[in-house]
């Protein structure tokens, strides 16, 4: 500043002979944030204007003079440009300059551009409320949108919090890998559904009544509609219900010109099926049916008149429900039943078409024994069986389970039922029964499963987790009159309470001491011999 201040004081000299005007030394603002360098300028533009005032330069004046003051000129800017990070803002520079304007997308951090991202979701969370309760949500907010951006100015790098606006070209924005409509960051979207459920979320949950896609039998139809309702439960009834609806199907089949049975059938059949696991999912011996009856109907012979061929089709039905179930049942009974003596007291969970069977069978054989039926919510299919076995005078216990432990001293035997028996020996059954037979297992109880070939799958199961079905709730879901279905109904109403009610769980086979079928009495660990003993490569054949 010293140099600027000698310079300016030499040019303008008492010899001058033109007068000079204030206006002709245009020194720069000052932008510095030096008290000193301030007092030092302010100083040598009082002097210079103190000299012009009593001096006169004519037009004509020296070239050295104006040489001085560009100089001067240079090295004023040159040294306001080193101190560029303490620039104090100028208030007379040009108004159209934002000087608080927010940095661009590259100036920014991942931090910065994360917050405004979030700031700039929560601002159109904060909108869509406040649009819904004034019931103008269907209207966008443009006068928002306007008036934040005349207060942002020109110089706005990113649109306001407020209007949240997707990079890209109109509404042909898609999102980059990683990314949703929604959000950069999608693990921060709020999900409605509880985490507790969101983990059950692959289980076969309960549906309502499916619109009918394509050319759907009346029989199938009413059949999916019982299904759903839950007014056909257990596998045993499912898989002779559909076979019995089948059979309908079939013989009001009318094969069309050009085509045979064998191939158009089958065509046919396939939207039926899926119509019922619509309505609910397939259980393993409705799969075993359905694997057989397309055998069947393929190996039908072409040059056969359409209606014996379907007479063939029914009677092949026919066979396979009397042979792998009533036939299997009548064989289990007496093997089973041989394994109660008097004086027995029997355990049974929920209730199994062959376990009651196998116990009325035994009564009426002239054996007496006392049963002990455990039951648990939400089907409570217990009280079915306990109004059965007590119509036959045969002496019941009826308890739910968590007073389970309070019996086991007194039993004998733990007969179940099952829904499905894999490969390595493990049952599939309603939920609760994996309890009873480890609680009765730690207490030396044999636990004896009834169980038909064709429940038998070739896949193993290790838990009951990566595939199940839920119950509806409330339960029955067509009933609302008991006290029961009002109950779970005012629970369901409540809204920080999620049910959640699977129907069937895993016992493992070394909680299980034998597996009774129509071919004899055998232990978990030998169910692979199963097929071999029916002459068969496969199970479900």
């Amino acid at each position: 500043m010293s140099t600027t201040t000698e310079t300016v004081t030499q040019m303008v000299t008492p010899t001058a002979s033109l007068k000079l005007s204030t206006s002709s030394i245009a020194l720069p603002q000052p932008s510095c944030s030096s008290q000193s360098q301030m007092q030092a300028l302010s100083s040598a533009r009082a002097s210079a204007q103190s000299q012009a005032s009593s001096n006169s330069i004519s037009p004509a004046a020296p070239a050295h003079a104006k040489s001085a003051i560009y100089s001067a000129n240079a090295n004023f800017q040159r040294n306001t440009k080193l101190n560029d990070a303490n620039t104090i803002p100028n208030p007379n520079s040009d108004p159209n300059t934002n000087l608080n304007a927010p940095k661009s997308q590259k100036q920014m951090t991942k931090a910065e551009r994360r917050e405004q991202q979030e700031a700039q979701r929560a601002a159109k969370a904060t909108a869509k409320t406040t649009a819904s309760q004034s019931g103008t949500s269907s209207s966008k907010p443009t006068s928002t949108h306007k008036q934040s951006a005349s207060v942002s100015g020109k110089g706005a790098a990113y649109p306001s919090a407020a209007t949240p606006k997707k990079p890209g070209k109109g509404q042909d924005w898609k999102p980059a890998k990683g990314e949703t409509k929604e959000g950069a960051y999608p693990h921060l979207q709020m999900d409605e559904t509880p985490r507790g459920l969101r983990i059950f979320s692959h289980f076969g949950a309960p549906k309502p009544p499916a619109v009918t896609k394509g050319d759907i039998h009346p029989a199938i139809i009413r059949l999916g509609l019982q299904f759903a309702a839950f007014k056909i439960t257990g596998a045993n009834a499912r898989c002779i219900a559909m076979l019995t609806a089948f059979k309908t199907v079939i013989q009001d089949y009318v094969t069309p010109p050009n085509n045979t049975l064998s191939r158009h059938l089958m065509v046919q059949l396939s939207p039926q099926i899926t119509h019922l696991v619509s309505a609910r999912p397939m259980s393993v011996t409705m799969g075993n049916a359905i694997r057989q009856m397309k055998l069947e109907i393929s190996g039908s012979d072409i040059d056969l008149p359409e209606q014996d061929a379907k007479n063939a089709l029914c009677d092949t039905i026919d066979n396979y429900i009397r042979d792998r179930i009533l036939l299997a049942d009548q064989v289990i009974q007496e093997t089973a039943g041989s394994k109660i003596k008097d004086g027995d007291v029997i355990l049974t969970y929920a209730r199994s078409s062959v376990v009651e069977k196998v116990l009325l069978h035994s009564w009426a054989d002239g054996k007496r024994f006392s049963v002990i039926i455990v039951d648990s919510r939400p089907m409570l299919e217990g009280k079915a069986l306990l109004k059965s076995l007590t119509a036959a005078s045969i002496p019941c216990t009826y308890l739910l389970l968590p007073s389970l432990p309070s019996v086991l001293p007194h039993t004998t035997t733990l007969f179940v039922g099952a829904h499905s028996l894999h490969a390595n020996g493990a049952v599939f059954s309603r939920a609760g029964t994996a309890m009873v037979a480890m609680m009765a297992k730690s207490r030396s109880i044999p636990v004896v499963v009834c169980c038909e070939t064709y429940k038998f799958a070739e896949g193993i199961r290790w838990d009951g987790v990566s595939k199940n079905e839920l119950a509806p709730t409330p339960f029955p879901p067509s009933s609302t009159s008991n006290s029961s279905s009002q109950h779970n109904l005012a629970i369901k109403m409540n809204p920080n309470l999620s049910m959640l009610s699977p129907l069937y769980d895993l016992t493992p086979p070394s909680c299980i001491t034998a597996v009774v079928t129509e071919v004899g009495i055998i232990p978990p660990s030998s169910i692979s011999s199963i097929p071999g003993a029916l002459g068969r490569v496969t199970i479900g054949a």
